[in-house]
């Protein structure tokens, strides 16, 4: 079993509380009434997040595609969520999957967080603006990372390959609190 944080080094990693997350494919011509359904305006440009409320009622959307968003809201919303998507089918067309139990969400933290995840990453992690995300690779694993702030991204990975990415995160973390 995973250990909720992990051995001591310049990076702390923790689990985020699930909440709910749906996968969104909808053409440009009803983006602004899926954006009505959700609540949030959907940003078009792919790697922009756009958010609404806060605390326990917030939504946000993270544009991954040119008509594909993931949508991350509170436990709570789901239903009234899935069911204001259900209600606008008919009149603008799209896809929602409810892909909560599909991914964990992990919080890397520290002044070495990029260093850490370049272990992984072919692109360079430095280059996701703060606010926005990425889908991308960790090791040949698809992921979505968000970049929080300049030390603090959020890792989206699917529960079946958490081992194999949780395994690297934590050996690279040990080679630099080593030097190595």
């Amino acid at each position: 079993m995973l250990a909720a944080q992990w051995l001591p080094g310049p990076v702390t990693l923790t689990f985020l509380p699930d909440g709910r997350r749906f996968s969104l494919r909808v053409g440009e011509a009803d983006r602004a009434a899926a954006s009505g359904a959700f609540g949030v305006s959907l940003p078009s440009v792919i790697g922009r997040a756009a958010g609404q409320g806060a605390g326990n009622r917030e939504r946000r959307a993270l544009c991954l595609g040119p008509d594909e968003w993931v949508l991350y809201a509170t436990d709570d919303d789901g239903e009234a969520i899935a069911s204001a998507f259900a209600q606008l089918y008919a009149d603008a067309p799209h896809s929602l999957v409810d892909i909560s139990d599909r991914e964990i969400a992990l919080a890397l933290e520290g002044p070495e967080v990029t260093t850490l995840l370049s272990a992984g990453c072919p692109a360079d992690p430095r280059a996701i603006p703060i606010g926005e995300g990425r889908r991308t690779v960790f090791d040949g694993v698809t992921v979505v990372l968000h970049r929080d702030t300049a030390e603090r991204y959020r890792m989206e990975v699917w529960r079946s390959f958490l081992p194999h990415v949780w395994d690297l995160l934590n050996t690279a973390n040990r080679e630099l609190a080593s030097g190595y």
